[in-house]
């Protein structure tokens, strides 16, 4: 069986460990560098980026995150989660560079901007536009590198993409019924077991 841990520093962790679960897997929370070694994926979820960033530097976390990433394992960020992954954050010095993406903090809006709109997806075979995206204080993709597919849209901005192993999202799958978006992330994690 797959082991996702999820990162359970700060922000939407619990609801993502609930949302693996229902996708059979067996999902645990993250608090400690040394429970890495255990998760066949991880999840970066939602929050508070700067506060994530100042407690992945008072745990040690960043040489851990470090190794998973360069072993090829599958990691997902969404909302702040998305932040830390990317490559480079406009006006701030937080990005892990994961993945080949520029993005803006807040970009959607303050908190009393949040909003629901349902996103046209791009899952392998599983398209449409019926999954409702969650924007809480959403950061925006302002810049997409050529070497990473878009795997869904709100209107013509890309929300939800992929490089290699890193999946990053704007929004919150985590806090809505449908499954497509942890189940995609559950098949890639059971493909690169196999191929490893």
């Amino acid at each position: 069986m797959c082991r996702i841990g999820v990162l359970a520093l700060q922000g939407s962790f619990r609801e993502h460990v609930q949302a693996l679960t229902k996708c059979a897997v067996h999902a645990y929370e993250v608090r400690l560098p040394d429970q890495l070694k255990a998760a066949d994926g991880l999840i970066v979820p939602g929050g508070e980026s700067t506060v994530i960033d100042k407690l992945i530097k008072k745990y040690g976390f960043k040489a851990h995150l470090d190794h998973f990433f360069r072993a090829g394992k599958p990691m997902m960020g969404t909302c702040a989660g998305m932040i830390m992954l990317a490559g480079k954050v406009l006006g701030q010095d937080i990005g892990w560079g994961y993945i080949n993406l520029t993005v803006e903090r807040n970009a959607y809006g303050r908190q009393i901007d949040s909003f629901e709109q349902d996103i046209d997806l791009n899952l392998n075979c599983r398209k449409g536009q019926d999954f409702k995206g969650i924007f809480i204080r959403a950061p925006k993709i302002v810049k997409v590198g050529t070497d990473v597919q878009i795997l869904g849209m709100l209107g013509k901005e890309a929300v939800l993409v992929r490089q290699n192993h890193v999946v990053a999202c704007s929004f919150h799958p985590e806090l809505c019924r449908d499954l497509r978006i942890h189940q995609y992330f559950v098949q890639m994690i059971k493909k690169n077991k196999r191929e490893s």
